[in-house]
């Protein structure tokens, strides 16, 4: 199986295509506004505490207030206000936390979309290559792709060792049998650069930016694992030099990965573009000739499995089974490829045999293992429903290529009123 990642230049911008065996498995895009805002940190000042909303409003220097939930809120001492377990429930309040006026350090982990304004917490979170630093956590964790009991604990002494106290860390998959000087070199770099950040937010008025997270390029360098990728192609001299500089800069043991293939355009000879089109759509098919539909709520996304076309060998209990195997694997890659996030609730085929529906589960948690993005399978509900949470990171591929239709008003239906009721009609006779 090969692994392209493709880099084509928009301007200065770079758009970055990962595929399995030249199919479409990741897409990712410059903003069209090229502001990207997701990780960026700034000194905010309060201008509304809701208590009755649990959550405060924070001028952070954008168009629309951002938003800070109770969860995500950090007291003067570094403590959550949900730490505090032992607290009678009327105590535990935002406006313990946060006062109107006070300036407060806050990240962007939800850009604003629509009437929303930015989603921001008190807990930040600076990602390296191989750390993510948490300076208000107080705990070491390890990616859950390092499967082996032993390597997790040596990571985690390695860390242990140069990380101050009351901070936190997450070891990050790329991370494995990495030695004690490269993961200590990374986090007195990450310390270094959040005592910068104090600094600034020190010397600095609300509202401020004190920190920007690297562009889209960069971000995808430092967060691809060597095994992941194959080749790295880039279509041209310049584009050559540009991702050897940064790949050199980030991540040096992609380097041998990077290759040339003189083209005008490497997304059309590699069919990314009718493959982003085909993600766009509702429908999608499967090979077995099932196939299923995918639609995209502002609350959740809901995914109905299908038979279609495709009519079994054997039985009816194989013919579904199968199609559902079929769909696990197409699923899984549908959510990574559309960056589908929050809760997904799969209406897979009706399975009477217990067994059947234990294999898909185990299949399904298997397949979301390959995502980068955090994913909790919560199980089949009575319903027999599957349930799923996706972190939700950056704009889903909907959003960031299709705008809302000005004729239904993104409904996706045209009313048909006046043609049922004849109101053309009476319109002309009152005439």
């Amino acid at each position: 199986m090969s692994k392209d990642m493709l880099v084509r230049f928009v301007g200065a911008e770079a758009a970055v295509a990962l595929l399995e065996d030249r199919r479409l498995d990741e897409i990712a895009l410059p903003r069209r506004d090229n502001a990207h805002l997701l990780g960026n940190i700034y000194l905010g000042e309060v201008e509304n505490v809701l208590p009755g909303m649990q959550a405060a409003f924070v001028n952070i220097g954008l168009e629309k207030n951002s938003f800070l939930y109770v969860e995500d809120a950090v007291a003067a001492d570094g403590r959550r206000l949900t730490e505090d377990r032992s607290a009678p429930e009327r105590e535990r309040s935002i406006s313990d936390l946060v006062k109107k006026g006070q300036n407060v350090i806050v990240q962007i982990f939800k850009e604003p979309s629509g009437t929303k304004g930015a989603r921001v917490t008190m807990q930040p979170s600076l990602p390296g290559r191989y750390l993510v630093l948490l300076p208000c956590g107080n705990y070491i964790a390890v990616s859950r792709r390092i499967e082996n009991e032993e390597e997790r604990e040596r990571l985690k002494e390695l860390v242990r060792a140069d990380l101050p106290q009351n901070m936190g860390v997450i070891i990050r998959t790329v991370a494995e049998h990495a030695d004690q000087r490269l993961l200590s070199s990374e986090l007195r770099s990450l310390l270094k650069t959040w005592r910068r950040i104090q600094g600034w937010a020190v010397k600095s008025s609300a509202p401020s930016l004190l920190h920007s997270d690297m562009d889209l390029l960069e971000r995808t360098v430092r967060d691809t694992n060597p095994a992941d990728v194959d080749r790295i192609v880039t279509s041209d001299e310049e584009a050559f030099e540009k991702v050897t500089e940064v790949v050199g800069a980030i991540a040096p043991a992609l380097q041998d990965k990077i290759v040339l293939e003189e083209s005008s355009d490497l997304f059309l000879d590699y069919d990314v573009y009718a493959q982003i089109e085909r993600a766009l759509q509702r429908k999608v098919w499967l090979k077995s000739g099932g196939y299923i539909i995918i639609d995209q709520m502002e609350a959740l996304t809901a995914i109905d499995v299908n038979t279609g076309k495709y009519v079994g060998e054997r039985s009816l209990n194989d013919t579904v089974f199968k199609t559902n195997m079929e769909a696990v694997t197409e699923i899984a890659r549908q959510l990574r490829l559309r960056n589908i996030g929050g809760i997904v609730i799969i209406d897979f085929i009706d399975m009477d045999n217990a067994e059947d529906k234990n294999r898909l589960l185990a299949a399904l948690e298997e397949e979301m293992k390959k995502d980068r993005v955090r994913i909790t399978v919560m199980g089949i509900t009575q319903l027999g429903l599957v349930e799923l949470t996706r972190k939700k990171i950056g704009h889903d591929l909907s959003s960031a290529l299709e705008a809302e239709c000005r004729v239904c008003g993104g409904k996706g239906r045209i009313s048909q009123i006046s043609q049922v009721f004849h109101l053309e009609n009476k319109t002309e006779n009152k005439a």
